[in-house]
């Protein structure tokens, strides 16, 4: 079992940045494929980005790529997603996932474990 626990959401202006960790327990984290989603009110969850188990490739949605950067320190069990020049449309709830071998790395039904998600805000 791996228990997944999301913190540094909050409230941002727009252009501002935020950094997202996800610190993981139970299970060896460095065999885990991370990856980031998200979920805004009424639509439906969708990928943001995910990391390899040692962190040597990385991978985007197009709305983040340039903005966003997800990395994992497998010494502390943690994985990031530093957030920059944030817009309205970022906003949403954030959610890591761990999957050991996800076939797809942006399908979310691949993913076994959820953290319960971090809310982010950006005002105009």
């Amino acid at each position: 079992q791996v228990q997944l626990v999301e913190s540094g959401g909050g409230l941002v202006q727009a252009g501002g940045s935020l950094r997202l960790s996800c610190a993981t327990s139970g299970r060896t984290f460095s065999s885990y494929v991370m990856g980031w989603f998200r979920q805004a009110p009424g639509k439906e969850r969708e990928f943001v980005a995910a990391i390899s188990w040692s962190g040597g490739s990385t991978y985007y949605a197009d709305s983040v790529k340039g903005r966003f950067t997800i990395s994992r320190d497998n010494a502390k069990n943690t994985v990031y997603l530093q957030m920059n020049s944030l817009n309205p449309e970022d906003t949403a709830v954030y959610y890591c996932a761990a999957d050991l071998d996800p076939s797809a790395y942006a399908e979310g039904y691949e993913y076994d474990y959820w953290g319960q998600g971090t809310q982010v805000t950006v005002s105009s």
